[in-house]
C-alpha cells in the first residue's frame, strides 16, 4: 500500500529535496503550505533549517504547531529534520534569545560545544539496538550533518522510553530520537545517500 506522506512548507527547511527523497521510497508526497492538509495523511515531516526562533516563528504563522502537536497526541507519525528536530523540543537558546519550542520532546536546544561551527559534512551515527529507524543498517552508517545547534533531552526523556541515536562532533549530541508516533532526524536523511534512503524508507514503512 502506497503511504500518503504531507511535507509541511511553512518556508524553512530543504522542501524540494525531502519531497523527492520521499517519492525514491515509494510514498505518494504531496508539499503543502496549509499544515490542515497534513492532518488525514499516513504521516507528517517538519523539515527546518536556519536559526530556531525563525522556524518556530513561522511555523505558528501557519498554525502549524497545533497540527504537529494534535497528530502526535493521537498517534499519527510525524518527522523532523535538522531544525525540525531541535523545534519539537521545549525550547531553543540562541544568541542569549530564549524561544519556546513545540514542547513535545522535554529538553532545551543550545549551542554544540564543539571547537568548529557549525558541524558540516558527514558523520557516524550510534543508535540503539532495534531503533526501526535504523533497521537493516551497519554500525559505520554516515550521515550529512549541517547545525551549530544540539538537542540536550532531560532525563525524562529516556524514562518515557524514547529511542536516541547519537553522534560526537566536539561532543555527544542527539542524531535521532523517537518517541511513540514522534521521529526526527538531526541529520539530513535527504542529503544522505543510501543511509538517509534507507531511514526515509524505514519511516514510511512504518506508517
Amino acid at each position: 500500500m502506497t503511504r500518503r506522506v504531507v511535507v509541511l512548507d511553512y518556508g524553512s527547511g530543504n522542501i524540494h529535496s525531502v519531497h523527492r527523497a520521499l517519492q525514491r521510497v515509494g510514498a505518494e508526497v504531496t508539499v503543502a503550505t496549509d499544515p490542515a492538509e497534513g492532518i488525514d495523511a499516513d504521516g507528517l515531516v517538519v523539515p527546518g533549517v536556519g536559526a530556531y526562533t525563525h522556524c518556530v516563528n513561522q511555523l505558528d504563522a501557519i498554525g502549524g504547531r497545533a497540527v504537529v502537536a494534535d497528530r502526535v497526541a493521537a498517534g499519527r507519525p510525524v518527522l523532523g529534520i535538522c531544525v525540525g528536530l531541535q523545534i519539537l523540543f521545549d525550547a531553543g537558546r540562541e544568541h542569549g534569545i530564549l524561544t519556546k519550542g513545540l514542547g513535545l520532546l522535554p529538553g532545551e536546544v543550545t549551542r554544540l560545544l564543539a571547537p568548529r561551527v557549525p558541524h558540516m559534512g558527514w558523520n557516524t551515527v550510534t543508535w540503539q539496538p532495534g531503533d526501526p529507524l535504523f533497521a537493516g543498517l551497519g554500525p559505520d552508517s554516515r550521515c550529512y550533518f549541517v547545525h551549530s545547534y544540539a538537542a540536550r533531552p532531560s532525563r525524562s526523556l529516556r524514562a518515557a522510553g524514547a529511542r536516541i541515536a547519537t553522534s560526537v562532533h566536539g561532543e555527544v549530541f542527539v542524531a535521532a530520537v523517537s518517541l511513540g508516533a514522534l521521529s526526527a532526524t538531526q541529520f539530513h536523511p535527504e542529503k544522505s545517500g543510501d543511509v538517509g534512503a534507507r531511514v526515509l524508507a524505514n519511516w514510511v514503512s512504518g506508517l
